[in-house]
């Protein structure tokens, strides 16, 4: 789960978006963001789903299947 993670980071990073402003858009606590990102919690699909379609990226690059 490390590296869906640091994925979701770098998602988040790219668009120049703190995990404060994140945590507005998908409707949850910087905390919960945080967790995922550190790789200590995982997302539901749904949220994963919510990542995908807002940063404009397939589930396959999510899950580092593809580059």
């Amino acid at each position: 789960m490390e590296k869906l993670g640091k994925t979701l980071r770098e998602l988040r990073i790219e668009k120049n978006l703190s995990i404060k402003e994140f945590s507005k858009i998908v409707m949850t606590s910087r905390n919960t963001i945080s967790r995922w990102e550190n790789g200590t919690r995982t997302p539901s699909f749904e949220i994963l789903l919510i990542y995908s379609r807002y940063f404009k990226v397939s589930m396959d690059y999510i899950f580092g299947l593809e580059d």
